[in-house]
């Protein structure tokens, strides 16, 4: 049973979003991609000062609280021992699951802080609250080259609402903020964005090789430029599918989504996953000039009557789906193609499985995918939790030039929206 331990709150405040048409799907606005040119820690003096850093350990738990994967919390060590050797006295902030604003020990920050420890080589001091007097006394108490992790942010339910007197408590235990969590920056929480109102606020190195990594390739890819989009639901890559068409040279779309063009196309699709209410949307992004010049879609695939039986699967175009069957990769064909595409590519940015690639079957798309990736010459960026998946279930993440480690803010990112936790920070 979940341990739930009350406590006083803070004072309540309040805080201060189309399809578009074919007309402007026009070449993208550098000046619009924004990130790239904002300062970082090594920008500022952090000396004898008290540093607030906003990171990302939303890791998975085992039994008895054993982390899973520490890759997150790994990722944040170069900005940690960069203040830790600079004499700051850093002080760590983040969230853990989803406690919805209560104090659930379930989501205590506790392990992680042992864990960190470990990886320092130090003591790393935990406070049992992350605003109020614990870490006040805490940060008081400690040396220049300490290091505090906070409680779970989220056990205030004021941290997702962004509310002001949250993020000025917040603010109040430091003199400096860096936010060095990408995987959290596309929302405007008291933590990401709220606080930055409050402090002089720059990023850390994580979150300068995330904005340099994938905004370098919005903003000034070498070409060709090919990206792959897959996943399951087109609904949810809208705004990438539509800007990356501006920039990119070629497009390639797989995964569950691609069924929904395939369908707008007039392809019974039989039993595969369609997107109806987006099928308008798809007809008429098909119809234009520059969808037809760069867009490219299955043209095989491997579908079966259910996913559990892919000893029973069969090798089919789109427009011979059997009936009762549904789409869970593509062909051989396809997969040709798609690595035709990516060898000749100087830039390749990938985003989204080309199939279940979890089941045994269906996983041969995005494996071979990734092998064409990692082999090619040009620079790759992968992201979403399912294409990293993949990249290190083959094993070829040291081969990947730059690997993403923010799922939404990734795809915010390559959608050409600003993220409100990077807007924040300040300009070089």
């Amino acid at each position: 049973m979940a341990v739930i331990r009350k406590r006083e709150k803070p004072e309540k405040s309040k805080s201060k979003k189309t399809k578009k048409s074919k007309s402007e799907m026009t070449q993208i606005n550098k000046n619009e991609i924004t990130g790239i040119n904002k300062k970082t820690i090594e920008d500022i003096n952090v000396s004898g000062k008290r540093v607030i850093v906003r990171v990302d350990f939303n890791v998975p738990m085992g039994a008895n609280h054993q982390i899973m994967d520490d890759s997150r919390i790994r990722a944040a060590l170069p900005t940690i021992n960069y203040l830790i050797e600079h004499d700051a006295k850093v002080i760590l902030m983040s969230h853990l699951g989803r406690p919805k604003g209560i104090v659930n020990l379930e989501f205590s920050l506790e392990p992680v802080a042992l864990h960190l420890s470990n990886l320092l080589g130090k003591a790393v001091f935990f406070s049992r609250d992350c605003v109020g007097e614990e870490p006040k006394k805490l940060i008081a108490n400690m040396k220049m080259g300490d290091v505090l992790l906070l409680e779970n942010l989220r056990f205030y339910s004021m941290e997702e609402k962004n509310d002001a007197i949250f993020a000025s408590q917040l603010a109040s235990l430091a003199d400096l903020y860096v936010n060095d969590a990408f995987g959290t920056a596309h929302r405007a929480h008291a933590s990401t964005e709220g606080i930055a109102h409050y402090l002089p606020a720059v990023s850390g190195f994580l979150l300068e090789k995330e904005l340099k990594g994938i905004g370098t390739a919005l903003q000034n890819p070498d070409h060709p430029f090919v990206a792959i989009i897959g996943g399951a639901k087109v609904s949810d890559k809208i705004g990438v599918i539509e800007n990356l068409l501006k920039i990119a040279d070629k497009l390639l779309i797989g995964g569950g989504m691609a069924n929904t063009f395939l369908a707008a196309q007039g392809h019974d699709m039989q039993k595969s996953l369609v997107e109806s209410e987006r099928l308008e949307w798809a007809k008429e992004m098909l119809s234009w000039d520059i969808a037809k010049e760069k867009l490219l879609l299955p043209s095989d695939l491997v579908v079966a009557s259910n996913m559990d039986s892919p000893d029973a699967a069969k090798l089919v175009t789109p427009e011979a789906v059997p009936e009762g069957f549904a789409a869970f990769d593509i062909g051989p064909k396809t997969i040709e193609a798609y690595s035709e595409e990516v060898k000749k590519a100087k830039t390749i940015v990938w985003n989204g499985p080309m199939g279940v690639f979890e089941k045994k079957g269906f996983e041969k798309g995005t494996i071979d995918l990734a092998h064409s990736i990692a082999n090619a010459e040009g620079f790759s960026i992968v992201g979403g939790g399912d294409s990293v998946a993949a990249i290190n279930l083959a094993r070829l993440a040291s081969k990947i030039d730059h690997t993403s480690t923010g799922g939404g803010a990734s795809l915010d990112f390559l959608a050409g929206k600003k993220l409100p936790g990077v807007e924040a920070l300040l300009n070089k």
